[in-house]
Parts: C-alpha cells; sequence; structure tokens
C-alpha cells in the first residue's frame, strides 16, 4: 500500500469512528470505491453500487433496506444518482445515532450534492480523494509517466501512451455525455467540450469571464454555472488571488487550471511526453500539476497567488494561523527565480520560500529561498502542523 493510500484510509477510519456517516468525494475514477472496499474489508459490511439498476431496486424502501442491515456498514456507490435518499438517512441515524453507520462515495463535491449538507448535517464528515499523487509513486516506474498520465489509474497503468490517450479520451466523452446530465445539468455537450477547451488554452491564466463568455457563444451566467459545475465536479480549479496587506496593485481575478494534468494533455491533443516538452503548455501545465499535488498535502491551507501590476508574482501561497509558504515553479533542472519572484519574497516575508523544479535533490539557491523536488516539497507540507 503506498503513502497516501494509507493516509486516506487511517482519516476515514478516524471519521467511521466519530461519524454516523461519512463521506469520500472525488472525481470519478479517482480510486474511491477501491478505497471503500479496504476499508470494508473484515468487518460486517454491505455495498450497494447505485450505478446497477438491481442495486438501485434494493432501495425502493430504503427504511426497509437499512432497518434490516443496522448491524452493518452500510456503503452506498456514486451517491448523486440518488441524492432524495438524504431524508431517510438522517431518519436512519437518528433512530440510534452511533459512529461508522454509513459510508457514502461521491462523484460531486458537498456543494453539488446539497442534500447531504442539508439533510445530514452535524452527522457527517467529508473526505476528498484525489488521483494518483507524486508521493504514491515516488521510487517507482509510474513516477515518470505521472505529469504525462495524470493520476488517473487506469490511465496512468495503462501499457503504453496510445491506451493512456485513449483512455483519458474516453473520460472525457463519458464525462460529458453521461456524468453531467446526472448532475442535472441540460447544457449540451458540444458546448460544454468547447468551454473546457478553452479553459485548457487558457490553463493556469487569470480568467476573464467576459472574453471566455463571448468565445464560447454563451452569456456570463451561463459561463458561471459551467464553472461551477467544472469545479464541484473535481475538472477545474479557480485559484483565487491571496489576501494580504501589500501595498500594491495586485491581480484580482482568479486563475484557471484543469485539475488533471493527464485530462488537460488529452483535452490539447498531447500523446506523449516528447509531444508534451514541445508543447507551448508545458510550463503552465507543470505549475498545475505542482500545484495539486502541493493542495493535497495541505489542505488546511488558504491557496491563493499573488500577481502585482507590473508582472512580478508568486505562483502559489499557503496561508495558516500567521504563516505563509510561497512557491514559483520551474520546468528547469537549473531554475532561476525571477526578479519578481525575489520582490515579492523580500516584501511579503514569508515562512518559507520553495521553487519546485524536476531536480533530483533540494538545495538553497540563496539565503531563504530553496530549490526543491516536487515530492520533497509535498512530504515537507504533510509534516506541518
Amino acid at each position: 500500500m503506498n503513502y497516501i493510500s494509507r493516509v486516506m484510509e487511517r482519516a476515514v477510519a478516524r471519521a467511521l469512528a466519530r461519524a454516523p456517516a461519512v463521506a469520500i468525494l472525488g472525481p470519478r475514477q479517482c480510486g474511491k470505491s477501491t478505497l471503500a472496499r479496504q476499508m470494508l474489508a473484515g468487518r460486517p459490511a454491505v455495498l450497494l453500487d447505485l450505478q446497477r439498476q438491481s442495486d438501485l431496486n434494493k432501495l425502493a424502501d430504503p427504511e426497509l433496506f437499512f432497518s434490516r442491515h443496522r448491524q452493518e456498514l452500510v456503503c452506498l456507490d456514486e451517491i448523486q444518482r440518488l441524492t432524495d435518499i438524504f431524508g431517510a438517512l438522517r431518519s436512519e441515524i437518528d433512530l440510534g445515532r452511533r459512529p461508522g453507520r454509513f459510508l457514502i462515495l461521491g462523484s460531486a463535491s458537498r456543494d453539488l450534492i446539497r442534500q447531504s449538507s442539508e439533510s445530514l448535517a452535524g452527522r457527517i464528515a467529508y473526505l476528498d480523494l484525489t488521483p494518483i499523487l507524486a508521493v504514491e509513486v515516488a521510487g517507482t516506474p509510474l513516477a515518470e509517466l505521472l505529469w504525462e498520465r495524470g493520476g488517473f489509474p487506469e490511465s496512468l497503468g495503462a501499457p503504453d501512451a496510445e491506451s493512456s490517450l485513449d483512455w483519458r479520451l474516453d473520460y472525457i466523452r463519458t464525462y460529458l455525455e453521461r456524468d453531467v446530465p446526472q448532475l442535472g445539468f441540460t447544457m449540451p455537450a458540444p458546448q460544454l467540450n468547447r468551454l473546457w477547451l478553452l479553459f485548457a488554452h487558457s490553463h493556469g491564466q487569470t480568467l476573464n469571464q467576459s472574453k471566455v463568455a463571448e468565445a464560447a457563444g454563451m452569456n456570463v451566467r451561463t459561463l458561471g454555472r459551467c464553472l461551477h459545475l467544472l469545479e464541484q465536479s473535481y475538472m477545474l480549479r479557480l485559484l483565487p488571488p491571496a489576501e494580504t496587506n501589500l501595498k500594491k496593485r495586485l491581480v484580482k481575478a482568479p486563475k484557471v487550471y484543469i485539475r488533471d494534468s493527464g485530462i488537460l494533455h488529452a483535452l490539447l491533443g498531447i500523446g506523449d511526453h516528447d509531444q508534451l516538452l514541445g508543447h507551448p503548455v508545458n510550463g503552465s501545465s507543470w505549475e498545475g500539476f505542482c500545484i495539486e499535488n502541493l493542495l493535497a498535502a495541505a489542505p488546511k491551507w488558504r491557496p491563493g497567488f499573488l500577481r502585482t501590476g507590473n508582472g512580478a508574482e508568486l505562483d502559489l501561497v499557503l496561508e495558516r494561523g500567521g504563516a505563509a509558504h510561497v512557491y514559483e515553479f520551474k520546468l528547469s533542472t537549473a531554475p532561476k527565480p525571477g526578479r519578481g519572484f525575489h520582490e515579492l519574497v523580500a516584501d511579503l516575508r514569508p515562512t518559507s520560500a520553495t521553487v519546485v523544479a524536476p531536480v533530483d535533490t533540494a538545495y538553497e539557491v540563496q539565503k531563504g529561498v530553496r530549490v526543491m523536488p516536487l515530492v520533497d516539497a509535498c512530504r515537507e507540507l504533510t509534516g506541518m502542523p
């Protein structure tokens, strides 16, 4: 079992020990079902996959089904397909409140599955599961493929680059044609696909909603709904500007990223590592890849970025309790931080300043500024209180 799996399994076990219901949320095919089966092994449990009609039929009378399995851990997979069941879950929990009654798996965020927060308030703990991360495959052959193929297990473990790309293209098609309608969104798949492509081409750039809406052929209000859908279904990340007292003119629009690097590369038609290294998006792709890994390692830290009106920038700022860690991302084995990075570090005086690059070992490039491999930076964050 790898590093993050152990961490997630312990987190799920702790949550089940204190909360009547635990929800594991994350994108489809990221490993939620595999993790759940690990948690169900060796204990009285029943698993329903709500994508199967036969399992859906078992919940025709949810009160009867739950009453028959009160001594078991009930796991409901793909809960976004049956959100009207949360009222029945609440009633069952309140009949005899004890921890570890339900394990819920969903391919949408808690904000998108609104009924859970409304019906199970105070009764449910939430955990987010990401696709495979760099620390999970460090020291293995998969580490060389992770950035190119992304973290979805079927893509990362495919026998060759073409098979991996085919899997990701199928994933994109299924998301647009099946997953989006199941989430109650009625936009035609071609129009949403066009918008997704626009975001891929502007990966790592600040978001101008008016320009994107015009290019996508929709109004700003519809664009906002699409942004919410892509963000809350774990396909898109909007990185907000960091809050700071610096007396500088700062960019206030968020930056937009496709969350999985493999999905980004599939959208852009990048088929292998050589194509990736020669593509104009490679630097911003590396930036987004690093950001996703660092944020997974530091879920309790507030993320953002800083960019001044004259172009000085900190790619990532993590803040919590008065501490601030800042990062720049360089796709170079001999990275040199830009002058703007040094200016903002001098102004902000963060707890640490790190340049994350594909280097073998960490070193100090100047006093107070380190160059570090991504895995080392993630492990350092994980160990922080």
